[in-house]
Order: structure tokens, then C-alpha cells, then sequence
């Protein structure tokens, strides 16, 4: 039950003499008044009403009770109406870190919405493709894509992003398609330079395992590694945001689905919930809501 609901429907009741004339005020049908009210009785273990065929009143306790509901319900007035006027005043500067590509290709859209509906904050977009220690290096929010180990900081999910193996159908109709991972030992792999040589994991049976690829291109960065997979260079391991759009155009697709891994969690993260300026948590809102449970 909403108690704060059933509240709001005993306030109205006696502050319209009945219950025909709560349910035309608040604009419900009379018998959802009527549950509303039995129920409020029923949990608070009380009678609120004498009720005959032609009006209400209030009991003793009835009585006693309306004063702590108008109470209750007037701080809850005034708490939205604070909130709502804090949010056309929110002003400020937010700083915020997320992955290279997925922040150019995901957050600085969402964020420059953000901003055009608040024009008076200013939000500052790090992109970075390394774990950042929040309070450390002053970031206020951070998107993070795997699962974490720092206990210290808030998690909101956001959704889900695969690990997956890309190629151009051009190469595929070259080279055939793979049955299983170990045959990316012998194709060109195209590499980060930053990474280690080994692809994975790769799940079968239960059992994870990495392959190790070789090739005759690395890159220190995602978007020529992708751009060199549509050209024909070879195999790529990439996160699914990174190739969505390769992947609809058709100029990639996917291989060895079948030893993927299950999803992983993408997350936005915040040190400090109970001090999370108004600034920040409407940024963290509205980033929840621009994911809503994304599967990339």
C-alpha cells in the first residue's frame, strides 16, 4: 500500500465532508476511495471514520491523526517544491570521466543535452581509457564498463556491453569463417598497442581461456583498429558499443558468438552518496535515464 497516497485520500475525505466528494476532487472513481480508505483503517489498526448513509466524521482518533498527516504531506510539499526550484537554480561544474570512444560516441551526447536543459551548469568531459581514482584526480562522476573491485564508491547500472570478435565480410570470404578461437592463432589479428597479445576470455564448457593473436598491424587507439578491420586487414576483439554502427552498416560482423562471454555491467560511479551535491545527483539522474538499461 502507498501509504503516502492513502494519506493524501484521509485528508481529502475529511477536508470535503465525504467520500463522493474526495473522489470528484482528486478525480478517482468512489470505489477506489472507498478501498483506499479501508485499507489505511486496516493497517493502522484504528477506525478514522463514523460513516452513515449520508456523511462522515472523524473519530477521536481520526481527528488526531489528520493533524500529523497534514504534517507529513506539507514537508513532502515543500521538500518537491524545494528540489523543483533547486533544479531551475542548479548551477555549477560537474566533472566527469568515462572511456574514450564510448564518451564520444555515448556521453558527450548525453551530456551536452544535460547541459542544454541546465544551462547554467558547466560540465567538464575527461575522456580517459584507464581506471581514474575518482577523489584523487577530482572527478565528481566516472563511467566504468567491467565489474569493480573499489567497494568505496556508489554504483548506479546503466546496462550491458559485449565483448565480441569482428572481421569484414570481405576477409571472411577470403579467409573462411572460424569454427573456433584457437584458429585466430594463425589469421592477422589487428592489435592494441597497449594491450597485451592475447584475446579473450573466450568461454567453452564452462572454462575461460585466451588465445594468442598475431598480426602485422597495432594501433594505440580503438577508432584506425576498427578502420583497418573494414578495410579487410583481419580480426578484431572490440566492446560492442565500439562496432554498433559497423555492425548495422553490415561492413562488420561478428564471429565465434558461441564462446562469448556473458555480458558486462556498464556502470556510473560516484564517490560519497550522502554528500552528492544537487548538481551531481541531477547529472546522475539524468544519465540513468539517457541509459535506462542500455545493452550495447
Amino acid at each position: 500500500m502507498d501509504k503516502l497516497k492513502a494519506m493524501q485520500t484521509f485528508v481529502q475525505i475529511a477536508d470535503h465532508g465525504g467520500l463522493s466528494a474526495a473522489a470528484r476532487a482528486s478525480g478517482a472513481s468512489l470505489p477506489a476511495v472507498v478501498r483506499s480508505l479501508a485499507a489505511y483503517e486496516a493497517c493502522l489498526g484504528v477506525r478514522l471514520f463514523n460513516r452513515s448513509t449520508r456523511r462522515v466524521v472523524l473519530t477521536e482518533e481520526g481527528r488526531s491523526h489528520l493533524q500529523h498527516c497534514r504534517q507529513v504531506l506539507g514537508v513532502v510539499a515543500e521538500g518537491e517544491q524545494a528540489l523543483k526550484q533547486g533544479a531551475a537554480d542548479a548551477a555549477g561544474q560537474i566533472t566527469v570521466t568515462a572511456p574514450v570512444l564510448f564518451g564520444q560516441l555515448h556521453v558527450a551526447a548525453a551530456v551536452a543535452r544535460f547541459v542544454r536543459r541546465y544551462p547554467r551548469m558547466q560540465c567538464r568531459v575527461v575522456l580517459l581509457d584507464r581506471v581514474v581514482d575518482l577523489l584523487e584526480e577530482g572527478f565528481d562522476l566516472g563511467i566504468r564498463i567491467g565489474h569493480l573491485e573499489d567497494s568505496n564508491l556508489v554504483v548506479r547500472p546503466l546496462g550491458t556491453i559485449r565483448r565480441l570478435v569482428v572481421v569484414s565480410p570481405s576477409y571472411l570470404q577470403e579467409q573462411g569463417r572460424p569454427e573456433h578461437p584457437r584458429e585466430l592463432r594463425t589469421a592477422q589479428g589487428i592489435r592494441r598497442m597497449d594491450r597485451k597479445s592475447s584475446w579473450g576470455p573466450f568461454l567453452e564448457n564452462g572454462r575461460r581461456f585466451d588465445i594468442q593473436v598475431h598480426g602485422s598491424l597495432e594501433f594505440n587507439h580503438n577508432a584506425p583498429a576498427i578502420e583497418a578491420c573494414v578495410a579487410g586487414a583481419g580480426f578484431g576483439q572490440f566492446f560492442s558499443y565500439q562496432v554498433s554502427r559497423q555492425l548495422r552498416e553490415g561492413s562488420l560482423v561478428e564471429v565465434l558468438q558461441a564462446f562469448a562471454e556473458p555480458p558486462y555491467p556498464l556502470q556510473l560511479v560516484y564517490p560519497h552518496a550522502r554528500l552528492l551535491p544537487l548538481r551531481a545527483r541531477l547529472l546522475v539522474d539524468w544519465m540513468c535515464q539517457e541509459f535506462a538499461g542500455i545493452a550495447l
